[in-house]
Order: structure tokens, then sequence, then C-alpha cells
């Protein structure tokens, strides 16, 4: 089974206490006060020095910030409108108001983005445009990449630290590197700003006695110095037994601008995560039982921890309007360990639930990197160009820890008032192998504007990486690896009007057979996997601010999959292939003064080509089917009405439709829609009360599925929040 990632062979993770938050609080609570007595500039000044207005896009600007702002869908500072892709841009405060409480159930009302997290994969597992997974759906914070040590990513998690969430659609090898053939998601923090001090703190409470204190602060120290602090405590006690979960998200940055083209910053970001210790509910007799849905069968003395530490100094300098240089020095640090049992299995015969795959596992990774960018404007044979070019260099070390040969017993519980027992291991937890690659890359992009309506834009990187394993059990396991890969997109944009654009883009992406750090010696003699897109979209501004919409089609071919040789079965060769199609759409529309609607849908064939497998000692073929756990149906929508200058009420629904159990397609989970629901009071300029109902007709649905389809991990049963909102 290919197992996620894990923690480390000592607790290093410490548990995100209370006192922890007191602290954070004391400390501010003793230097903002400080801070706030300092002059403040009047202005919030943009990182290239130009000044910009101090203020809060909502209602109908929302849209037009979402198309006309620059992303990091393109290092050339490209708005949505002028990138040949389809991205979508969620705001921090849109996030907020809708009451998502992980960055994953942001992103996942994003177009075409469908939730697959499990404990296995740090919960934050996605599928996007027929492809899922870490290794298909990157994750990045601020523009810089997270590697996947052994499919886990656990950071970042908590959205109240958020400035926005850029998702783009399709393939993004170009920009980021291997890895990113179905999307990439980009979480963009809040930064320091040069305008007044401002903060804010969130209290809230609600049902399974959830509970979240937020803290969030920034502005101008003076005319030079700059900061932004946050920090958030999460706590619930779960709506299963032992199904408590802490968390404790903490980020600060300090911004120095030397000069009105120079400036330097200094950002920390730390997460402590004590997920809910849950793995789901088997199914009985091929069905969920309402006897049952809400137990838990994970062990007593269950373990699940993740900590990371994510440390960055950026620089830029903008001599000129027509040059800016830019640089970011970055160094992450996780810890990540379970101990659990993990499958759990109905047992007809006997009428009992038996506990199986007894896991303990621990991963501890280092992520050291710089990336240089050098960004260019001028005249080409009389047309406007701009031109980006960089290197990024990454070292990451992984270490593996687990108690294997795992305990192969099994542990019959009564499936309905289970005394679940402790963990059971007959080996010692110790390091097994350890990883080290290192990344070197070179990337260019450029846009071509041909005239006032047509562009051309293009993109190359090329990375080399090279991989060193080594078997800390059987010596003769460990190896070295070069890979070469290179990756490219080429769009063309017409415009008619500043207010729309059509393009197409054809682009080339490369994926890992599972992930980077992990490959193991029967992959060293295979390569990465190659994909190649072709998509057109269409983006429009409406008039009088009214909202956005836009369309795309696209095409996707993955090649050099793992498949077995029809001429020998008991050899697997990269012969095989997968492809996926579809249609995406999105719409913001302002229906009147006070009533605002966003919706998307997407629609997809994600297929096998080429895909043998052994079933049974013969040689089955998967062709035409589809791959497990993507859905090829998503939707989302969400109404917000200003029903009173002081009172607002939102409500959404969230579709995702069936996903196959197996290659062979012989089961599916069924589709489902969860509604959300808010009602918000603005009682004072400052004080906003806001009551949210999470799954509003409490239906029981799996986040993602384990055990061949007959464990569900289902998503939360209705519950609600209570929230204060204060800023000052």
């Amino acid at each position: 089974m290919n197992r996620p990632s894990r923690g480390t062979p000592t607790p290093l993770i410490s548990r995100p206490r209370a006192t922890h938050v007191a602290l954070a609080c004391a400390l501010m609570s003793t230097t903002l006060p400080a801070l706030a007595q300092t002059e403040p500039a009047a202005s919030d000044t943009s990182a290239n020095g130009s000044t910009l207005p101090s203020v809060r896009v909502s209602g109908k600007a929302e849209a037009q910030r979402s198309l006309a702002k620059p992303t990091t869908a393109s290092r050339l500072g490209l708005s949505a409108l002028e990138t040949p892709a389809s991205i979508e841009v969620l705001s921090g405060d849109t996030v907020r108001e809708r009451g998502d409480t992980t960055v994953l159930e942001a992103a996942s009302r994003a177009t075409g983005i469908a939730m697959s997290g499990s404990p296995g994969n740090g919960g934050t597992g996605m599928s996007a445009r027929g492809f899922n997974g870490h290794g298909s759906v990157m994750q990045l914070f601020d523009g810089t990449r997270l590697y996947v040590g052994a499919g886990t990513i656990t950071f970042p998690f908590d959205p109240w630290s958020t400035e926005r969430i850029e998702v783009l659609r399709g393939a993004a090898s170009v920009i980021y590197g291997e890895g990113a053939i179905g999307g990439a998601i980009n979480l963009v923090p809040k930064k320091p700003t040069r305008g007044p001090i401002q903060s804010e703190i969130r209290v809230a409470i609600g049902s399974d006695n959830a509970r979240q204190l937020a803290i969030g602060s920034g502005g101008a120290i003076d005319e030079r110095w700059s900061y932004r602090v946050d920090i958030s405590h999460r706590a619930t006690d779960g709506f299963m037994p032992r199904g408590d979960a802490e968390s404790l998200a903490m980020g600060g940055a300090l911004r120095l601008d030397v000069s009105p083209t120079l400036s330097f910053t200094l950002s920390r970001d730390e997460g402590h995560q004590q997920p809910q210790r849950y793995f789901g509910v088997p199914l009985i007799d091929g069905k969920l039982d309402d006897r049952n849905k809400h137990q838990n069968y994970n062990v007593d003395d269950a373990v699940l921890k993740y900590r990371d530490r994510w440390t960055r100094l950026d620089a830029q300098w903008t001599p000129r309007e027509s040059v800016q240089l830019r640089n970011q020095l970055y160094h992450l640090d996780s810890r990540r360990h379970w101990r659990n049992a993990e499958n759990y299995s109905w047992d007809a015969a006997s009428g009992r639930v038996r506990q199986s795959s007894f896991l303990e596992i621990g991963h501890q990774q280092e992520q050291i990197g710089n990336r240089t960018d050098l960004r260019l404007s001028g005249a080409l044979a009389g047309m406007q160009n701009q031109l980006s070019i960089g290197l990024e260099l990454n070292h990451t070390r992984f270490t593996h820890i687990n108690d294997s040969p795992y305990f192969s017993g099994t542990v019959a519980v009564d499936p309905f008032a289970p005394v679940v027992g402790q963990y059971r291991s007959a080996y010692a937890y110790t390091p097994r192998y350890r990883a080290k690659a290192e990344t070197q890359a070179l990337f260019i992009e450029d846009r071509l504007t041909v005239n006032e309506h047509w562009s051309v834009v293009a993109g190359l990187r090329h990375d080399h990486a090279r991989l060193a394993r080594t078997d800390l059990v059987t010596a003769s396991s460990s190896f070295g690896k070069a890979f070469d890969y290179t990756s490219g997109r080429l769009g063309l944009v017409f415009a008619p009007s500043a207010s729309q654009s059509a393009y197409v883009q054809i682009g080339r992406a490369v994926d890992p057979l599972g992930a980077l750090l992990t490959t193991s010696a029967a992959q060293q003699q295979f390569d990465l996997t190659t994909g190649r897109q072709i998509e057109l979209g269409y983006k429009q501004l409406l008039g009088e601010r009214r909202g956005a919409w836009s369309v795309a089609a696209y095409r996707i071919e993955k090649n050099k999959i793992l498949s077995r040789d029809p001429l020998n079965p008991n050899v697997q060769q990269q012969i095989g292939q997968q492809s996926s199609e579809g249609l995406e759409a999105t719409l913001e529309l302002a229906l009147t003064d006070t009533l605002r609607l966003e919706a998307n849908a997407a629609r997809l064939r994600a297929r096998f080509d080429d895909f043998q497998e052994i079933v049974g000692g013969s040689l089955v073929s998967r062709n035409g089917n589809t791959p497990t756990g993507v859905p090829e149906t998503t939707a989302n929508v969400w109404l917000r009405w200003n029903f009173l200058p002081a009172w607002t009420a939102a409500a959404g629904a969230r579709h995702i439709g069936p996903r196959q159990v197996d290659t062979a397609n012989t089961r599916q989970i069924t589709s489902y829609t969860v509604a959300d629901a808010t009602l918000a009071w603005q009682a004072m300029p400052d004080l906003r009360l806001n009551l949210q109902v999470f799954n509003l007709f409490n239906r029981d649905y799996a986040l993602s599925t384990s055990n061949s389809g007959n464990q569900w991990l289902l998503g939360r049963p209705r519950g609600f929040e209570l929230a204060a909102h204060v800023r000052f």
C-alpha cells in the first residue's frame, strides 16, 4: 500500500496547549500598544515602492480584483486576464466569511477542485482535472512549493492568516516544477503593509465543544519598518469518541523599506497540529450503518501529530520601473508522527469489527532553498516585451521511521460499543531509510504584446534533480539517481477590450511516479511521467463592476505511467497512458445592489487509455475505466444577501459527483451535496457577530475511502459556530 507521510522517532512535536496561546496573547498585549504609539504612515506602499490606497474590497469589486490583480500563476506579474490559463482567486475575507476552517475546505470551493484528504496524506490531498493526490496537485505557500515526503503535506492548514488562495488549474510544471499536472494551489499569507496599525480578534464557540481564539495585527511602525502577526488556536472534542483535535498556527513578518526601491522581509510561520485520531468507520454488509457511523475504532493510545516551521527572507530591488530583482531564501522543517490501527473491517460471521494495519510511522523533513528571478520590460522589434528569468536551488533531506514488519494480526471489537485497546507492535520504531534530493532549476517566461489586442506568453523550465537514498536496514538497497526534465507552456491571448480575453494554450508537464523523495529501489529504473495539455478559455469582467465569468475547455494526456508488459505480465514498464478532458465555468455576479451570486461547475471525463493489471494471475486491461478517487462532476454555489444595512445572510452548497473505488470500476462512492448557511450582524463598526451552520441538512458523506472502499472517512455532521470578530 502506498503510505503517506509520518512523524519522528521521538515525540518532538509539542502539544499546542492553551498555555501557548496565553503566552502569545501576553506577548502581543505587551508589544502592540508600544507599536501603536508610533506614528504610522498614512498609505499602503506596494513592494516596489508605489503608493496604494488602503481599502477593503468586497461585494461587487471582488470579481474585478480576482481577474485584474497579478497572481503567482506567472512570474511576470500578469493578471488572470492576461495569463493564458485557468486561474481563480479566493480572498481571505471570503474564506473566513464562509466559515471554512481549513485551507483544504476553502480551496475545494474553487472550480473543479475536490477534497481527498485523509490522516495518511496529512488531510490535504486534492483532486483536479482528473488527477489525484500530492504528486499531481501541487501545494505552495507564498509562491514556493512544498516538496512532498512520502505523500504527505501538513502545512499550511489554518486560513486565519490568509490574504488569498490562488488556484491554477491544469499543468503548472513550467512555473513550479514536477508534480503539478492537475494544478497548483498557492496560499498567500497576510503581509506587512504601510498603512496605520490595525488589529483584530476573533473568538468562536460551536458544537462538539469547538472553540477558536485568533489574533492578528499589522501596519507601519515608522517610516521604514512594518510588521504583521497572526495567531490562531483551534480545538474541538469531535463528533465521535476520542475525536478531540487541537491546532496552533502562528505567523509573523517584519519588513524593512531601505529605500523606495529596496526592501527586505523576514517571515516566520509555524504550525502545530493534533488532528482527530480518526480513520473512518467500516461499512456493515456493504452499507453505512446509523448504529456505528459516529464510532471511532482507533486504539486508545493513538498518536497523530504534525509540526511545521517555515522561515523566509525576501529581498526585492526595483532600481527602475522596467527592472525588478527578487530573491527568496527559505528553510522548512517538518516533523510528523503516526501510531494507529488504521483499518477496520466488518466480519459478518462473528458480527464484530476487526482492527488491523497497526502502523507507527514518522517523518523528519528539512527543505532549504533559494530562488532568484529578474524581471525586465522594454521594447522588442517595436513591440512591448516582458521577460522573467530565474534560478532556483533546493536541498531536501528526508528520514523515514517505522516499526516494520508491522503487527500482522487483527483484533475483534464490538461494532457498537468498542473497547479498542492499545497499540500493538513486535518491533522497534527506528529510522529505516534516509533520502537526500538536490534540485537546480532554470526558468524563463516571456510576454510579447504584439498590439493592443494580441499577446504571446511563453515559458520554459528545466530541472536537474539528484536523489540519493540510503537504506538503513539493507545497505544493498541504497542507490543514487539523477532526473532531468523540461516543462513548457505556449499561449496566445486575444483581448478584444480591457475587460475580456480569450486564449489558447499548450503545455508540457512532468509528474513523479509517487514522490521524488521516496523513489524506491524498484522504481529507480523508471523515469518521471510526462503530460501534455491543450486548453482554450474565455474570461470577462462585466460592466458597472457587476462581476465576472469564465469558461475553459481542456484535454490532458499523461504518459509513461506504470503498466504490465502484455508480452510478459510479470514485468512493469512505463508504457501506460491516462487522460482527461473537460469543461469548467465560473460566475461571480451582483444580481442587485444587495444580492451577490458566486457559482462554478466542472464536468470531466477521466480515463485509462493504456493500463494493464494482473488479477488472479491473469493480465486484465483497464482501458476506458475511470481512475479511483476522481469525481467527474463538481459544482459550488454561494448566495450572499445584505437584506438590512447591518445584516447579511448567506448560503452555499458543495456538490461532489460519484468516485470509483477500484480500477475495475466495479464499485463507486455515491455523489453528495452539502449545504452551509451563515447569518452576520455588524453590531458596531468594529464588531461583527456571525452564526454559521455547517452541513445544514445533516448529510452523511465520505470525504475519502480506504480498505478497498469498505471504510469511509466521514465528513462532519450538522453543527454550528457562533463567533465575534473585533477590529481595533
